[in-house]
């Protein structure tokens, strides 16, 4: 779809005084019951209280008697938006009537013609010849396909769509593409994209392998191209010396004051750490920003989140190709560069993620890639305590992915594109970051940009409404399109507005890591475009109407909050017990582990004495028979010896008589004959 030149009312705050004008507040004490009879109570209660934060401002006045049900009322719906900004009451008051009486304005100007239109871009018919022509008010078809260059887009849900004059058709919650003038930049992904002053600057990236180091720069008020012609500093300022600007891809590109920052990115000789590239608006210059401290090692992939005054960089891949999840920050004031060791589980290596920062002091961390795993799983790490935690998701949570694009828009995170080197991601999801719970705004199909990696994603306002536009990409092509998306206020506070009482498993980034805070420090506003929680509360009819008329819904939450708040507290103060006995039955396992292993080295010690004495024994067994086997032996000896000795002795005998008797004449043999 193409956007065309064409009148749709009024800027602010003029448009809100129109509208305002014909919902019946014109400060009579009869447009109370004129607002009565055009909306349904909830609704009435609700603009009344928006029209007095914008005209007067917050809620002083004393409160009204209980006598006075109605008063009390409106005094309730009107102290509930705090101190919520007059401009921010604006753009809600006509945001609820657009969703109420999407054609208020074309009723309304044929009758205000005081009222001028100023000229501002618009959606015009570019649909199919089968697709319905949409004309003003008329009904609507409930899924609407339309075509554009390189696919369809198509709508998951009902979609508002606010006609706001003749021929004129303002789309909500629906990717269409502007027509856009100029000379547009060379395809490409990984590159860089930041708002500045209604200009979307897109610097560096990657084509057909190729890195990029030109800037070009789209005028968002009359969608225009143009290159930026720069050149490097020759004379170095404090802090900077001059640049050389080399083309790179993956990094990250953050507008601060009147410049832009280039973050880190991969290039062909990559440095040892990371380098921030400044490009200075004013001068049309680069240059080189000198930072202090250890800086962190070269990367592309990373993220990089402006909080305050300070870049928060985690993880990415280095030049190695190997895969980083340190955290790092920059005090922008200082220069300094400080490595953060944070506590808890950080995420596992990754690149091409995406971070956003919520209330200025949670940081989270969604999806991202390893060499062959994406990942889906939310991080968040509080960057006061600096802990890493894990919270649980809810609602329809989005597929691994990388490469995806995200942005905030008040509370809601958007998250577009992405994929897993096999297949775009088609859906647009968004989700409530106080909550923590997703909704899908619409999916794309076929190969379209809209489903690529690479992509870039910004949020800019267009005649008082927030837009995002996206740009280029990668899906099997490299892109160079740009597609806009104009959330309506029911996509923005979606999440909040389908969502049933809190349940008892709260897992809101709020409740994990300070669950003791303040319940009124959440309807403070933080900058423009946030939306108020107390508001998200009260656009939520059905459970205004089951309360009856009067009946203050914020208060009800507030008791539920406090009860959630005391149910957490317990919760925790029984999880810490549990961790102390853990603690002290791992001390004593700790303990007995090391005197069984001391038994076990003394038994080790007893069986090896045991065997030396074995084999001691049998040693001395083999001597024993030895002994017994000589003994025997000695006793035969003994035996033949004494036998040896009586014989001789009895032939000695023998022999001596003979002797004598031969001497004397009578040889033996004679005597024995005589005998």
């Amino acid at each position: 779809m193409a956007m065309a030149r064409a009148s749709s009312g009024p800027a602010y705050p003029e448009r809100f005084y129109a509208a305002a004008a014909y919902a019946g507040f014109d400060g009579s004490h009869n447009s109370t019951s004129t607002v009565s009879s055009k909306f349904q109570n909830d609704t009435a209660l609700l603009l009344y209280a928006l029209y007095q934060q914008a005209t007067v401002g917050p809620c002083n006045v004393p409160k009204p008697s209980s006598w006075k049900a109605v008063e009390q009322s409106k005094w309730k719906s009107w102290q509930g938006l705090g101190n919520m900004a007059s401009t921010e009451a604006m753009r809600l008051f006509v945001k609820i009537l657009e969703e109420d009486d999407p054609s208020w304005y074309y009723r309304a100007s044929n009758s205000i013609s005081e009222i001028s239109e100023p000229v501002v871009d618009t959606p015009v018919n570019h649909y199919s010849k089968d697709e319905p022509i949409i004309k003003n008010e008329n009904s609507f078809p409930e899924t609407k396909t339309i075509s554009i260059e390189n696919g369809t887009l198509v709508e998951t849900q009902d979609k508002d769509v606010v006609s706001e004059d003749v021929g004129t058709v303002a789309v909500y919650d629906q990717w269409i593409a502007p027509s856009i003038t100029g000379q547009p930049p060379k395809a490409r992904y990984e590159h860089g994209a930041a708002i500045v002053q209604d200009k979307m600057y897109v610097y560096g990236g990657n084509h057909n392998g190729r890195y990029l180091n030109d800037l070009h720069v789209l005028d968002l008020r009359s969608w225009a191209w143009s290159k930026v012609n720069f050149k490097a500093e020759n004379k170095s300022q404090e802090g900077q010396s001059p640049a050389k600007l080399t083309p790179c891809a993956g990094h990250s590109l953050i507008p601060w004051e009147n410049k832009l920052l280039s973050v880190a990115g991969h290039t062909k000789d990559p440095s040892e750490t990371i380098q921030i590239k400044v490009f200075h608006l004013q001068s049309c210059t680069w240059s080189t920003l000198k930072t202090y401290g250890k800086a962190p090692v070269s990367r592309g992939g990373q993220s990089v989140t402006l909080v305050g005054t300070s870049l928060v960089i985690f993880g990415g891949q280095d030049a190695k190709r190997s895969l980083l999840n340190d955290l790092h920050i920059l005090d922008l004031e200082t220069m300094t560069w400080d490595e953060i060791d944070a506590v808890g589980v950080p995420p596992s290596p990754r690149s091409d993620h995406a971070a956003a920062v919520h209330a200025e002091r949670y940081l989270l961390i969604f999806g991202g890639g390893s060499h062959a795993t994406w990942f889906n799983a939310q991080h968040v790490l509080d960057l006061q305590t600096m802990e890493w935690t894990r919270p649980t998701q809810q609602g329809e949570i989005p597929t691994p992915r990388a490469g995806h694009a995200g942005v905030t828009v008040g509370e809601n995170w958007f998250i577009v594109g992405g994929g897993d080197n096999k297949s775009g991601v088609s859906e647009t999801a968004v989700l409530n970051m106080s909550t923590l719970v997703w909704s899908v705004v619409i999916s794309v199909q076929g190969r379209v940009p809209l489903a690529s990696e690479g992509l870039s994603l910004v949020l800019s306002s267009y005649n008082g409404d927030d837009v995002l536009v996206s740009f280029g990409g990668y899906n099997g092509r490299y892109s160079n399109e740009v597609n806009v998306l104009k959330p309506s206020h029911k996509s923005t506070l979606q999440s909040k507005i389908t969502e049933t009482p809190v349940p008892d498993s709260v897992s809101a980034v709020h409740n994990v890591t300070n669950p003791t805070r303040d319940v009124d420090s959440e309807l403070e506003v933080g900058q423009e475009g946030k939306i108020r929680e107390i508001v998200m509360d009260n656009i939520d009819r059905e459970s205004l109407k089951s309360r009856g008329e009067g009946t203050s819904l914020i208060a009800t939450l507030k008791a539920e909050r406090e009860e959630l708040d005391s149910s957490l507290s317990k919760e925790k103060l029984q999880t810490l017990h549990l961790k102390q006995e853990l603690a002290d039955a791992e001390t004593r396992n700790t303990d007995l582990y090391k005197e069984l292993q001391s038994v076990r080295g003394q038994l080790a010690a007893e069986q090896s004495r045991c065997f030396k004495l074995e084999v001691d024994v049998a040693e001395l067994r083999q001597k024993l028979q030895a002994m017994e086997t000589l003994q025997k032996e000695l006793e035969l000896l003994q035996r033949q010896k004494a036998a040896s000795e009586q014989a001789l002795h009895a032939n000695h005998r023998q022999g001596s008589g003979g002797v004598w008797g031969w001497l004397a004449g009578t040889p033996g043999g004679q005597k024995g004959d005589d005998a």
